[in-house]
């Protein structure tokens, strides 16, 4: 049985797992990491650590707020970790304590502890430590290793560290390099990873061509690696602080920032061209506004971030129950007695709607029995999966009302033993598939299912970043968000890419005074992202043939002219 899996009753004095989280994108952590963090009573991290790990954490880890970034303790230089767990009574923000004390104390507990780090444990200052602590005391501990930035960054930064002629790779942390050590670097002609801050970087430069390398060789440096805020620049030993200098990044009061830098021919800026597959990303660290709930925009906003985007959902309509429940209450007791042939869902919130008033009855998937089942939409046929039920109808083309007529069979009073269908829907649905389904022959219950209302605006700085240019771009998929986002949040700015799902709802976003750049080929959600992805990938292609810097849409000058592109 993993060490990972003891139930904390059966252990006398708990369990602790040493996690590596990586250098910062959430997708590097191990499978093994992720089972430790599902299983762990307490975690103990910095705040950053905790940004990548809560996601697979249980809710009860994660559900308070860890508190702002920790810093050091002074004069120690040790970073004062953050302590969440399910039964925490803190009320405003978690303890900061000494981590070997935290760990040691809910260990004795009887408790499974994660002690994550960033990167690898292995390469963590304090990690050994602790471990050594636990060891003192009789606790049992593993360790679960994580991608170290000194290997991580440069892979994601199109920096390979080893090639075809296996030269060595030597590893130096800036900040307790000795003088022997980077005489030894200096010596050597093999790749360097230097892990520093951006203002040292030059003067990590100065110490290897003072140790002997040529001020020509090459050398990339990279902020926030692995994560969308990622930035590498190009230079020689010789030039990088002037080509900070000349980006604007230095001098900052963000200087502190820790970075990678990989020093040697393989870190060559024609290799580094062909290489960086990360920042040549489509949407690369392009701010998206997703008008959706995050139950409602998951998958898309997963698509965004295969792009490189960074998706912000934000609901624009909220769900209510109907006013009057006793029409749901009779379809769904006929369900049951036999009274439908057919039911209908077009939207997520129907299944959910169907769902809910199932379980107050007591009922299960199991109530489908007998009845044929359609679905709008990929995401509520996955919906309907997952609650059991598996649709027998699908529109092969266009996923919408009118697609759902072209492949409904119509009534046959010799097939059809029952010829009622149920439609639970929203209380504002148009009356279009009503209208065809009894055409076809059938008779249709529209009932509604829940109601739409426009949701509460969003937060003050969200409606700052809308109005103010803060987003790159905005997914626009129904007139009503078009309608729902303006009305509460204020009107996007003029630099930020308008993307609409169709027709109609371009057609809305221009009567209220947006430019729409971008339409999807066809009305899929998932088709508007691919078709915005297109967009930016033109618009990048057309920066690097103008021998101009790659900018994001927010990053344009006030005023400034924008082209209005094809769609």
């Amino acid at each position: 049985m993993s060490p990972t899996t003891v139930p904390a009753a059966g252990l006398e004095h708990g369990h602790v797992t040493f996690l590596g989280a990586g250098p910062g994108d959430p997708g590097l952590l191990t499978l093994r990491a992720v089972e430790a963090l599902a299983n762990a009573d307490v975690v103990v991290a910095e705040h950053e650590v905790l940004d990548v790990l809560r996601a697979h954490a249980r809710a009860g880890v994660t559900h308070l707020d860890p508190g702002p970034s920790s810093d050091p303790v002074p004069g120690t230089g040790t970073p004062q970790p953050t302590v969440v767990d399910a039964t925490s009574t803190t009320v405003g923000g978690p303890a900061v304590r000494d981590a070997a004390h935290l760990v040691m104390e809910a260990a004795r507990g009887g408790r499974r502890v994660v002690r994550a780090v960033s990167g690898d444990p292995g390469l963590d200052t304090y990690a050994a430590a602790e471990m050594l602590a636990c060891a003192a005391a009789g606790v049992p501990f593993e360790v679960v290793p994580g991608v170290a930035a000194a290997v991580g960054v440069p892979a994601y930064a199109g920096v390979p560290l080893r090639d075809a002629q296996g030269a060595d790779v030597r590893f130096v942390d800036a900040r307790t390099a000795s003088d022997r050590c980077w005489t030894e670097v200096g010596a050597s002609d093999g790749t360097v990873v230097v892990s520093t801050t951006l203002d040292s970087v030059a003067a990590a430069a100065g110490e290897l061509v003072a140790a002997g390398r040529k001020p020509d060789t090459p050398m990339t440096v990279t902020v926030a690696g692995t994560t969308t805020r990622q930035r590498t620049w190009t230079a020689t030993l010789g030039t990088i602080a002037q080509t900070l200098k000349q980006a604007k990044v230095l001098p900052s009061p963000e200087g502190g920032r820790p970075v990678i830098a990989v020093v040697g021919e393989r870190s060559a800026p024609a290799q580094r061209d062909q290489l960086a597959w990360f920042e040549s990303k489509p949407l690369f660290g392009w701010k998206v506004l997703v008008p959706r709930t995050k139950e409602q925009a998951a998958s898309l906003s997963d698509q965004l971030r295969s792009y490189g985007a960074v998706p912000h959902e934000v609901p624009t309509i909220a769900v209510e129950p109907p006013r009057t429940p006793q029409q749901m209450e009779r379809a769904v007791k006929g369900l049951v007695t036999g009274r439908y042939e057919w039911i209908a869902f077009t939207s997520v919130n129907a299944v959910k709607a169907v769902r809910e008033k199932f379980e107050e009855y007591g009922l299960d998937a199991r109530a489908f029995a007998g009845i044929k089942v359609a679905a709008v939409g990929e995401q509520t046929a996955k919906a309907l999966i997952a609650f059991g039920v598996k649709p027998d109808l699908v529109p092969s083309g266009e996923q919408s009302a009118a697609g759902l007529l072209e492949d409904w069979p119509p009534y046959d009073p010799v097939f059809d033993p029952i010829d009622r269908v149920f439609l639970p829907r929203a209380d504002i649905a148009t009356e279009t598939l009503v209208a065809g389904l009894i055409e076809l022959g059938w008779e249709v219950d529209d009932v509604t299912a829940y109601r739409t209302v426009r949701a509460s605006p969003p937060p003050a700085e969200t409606r700052e970043a809308i109005k103010g240019g803060g987003f790159d771009a905005v997914l626009f998929t129904s007139s009503s968000t078009v309608r729902n986002l303006v009305g509460i949040a204020g009107k996007p700015h003029n630099v930020t890419v308008i993307a609409c799902i169709g027709p109609a709802t371009a057609k809305t976003a221009e009567e209220h005074g947006l430019r729409v750049d971008v339409m999807a080929p066809e009305p899929s959600v998932h088709k508007l992202a691919e078709a915005l992805a297109d967009f930016g990938r033109r618009r990048r292609t057309a920066a690097l043939e103008a021998g101009d810097p790659v900018t994001r849409p927010s990053e344009r000058r006030p005023g400034a002219r924008r082209r209005r592109a094809a769609t």
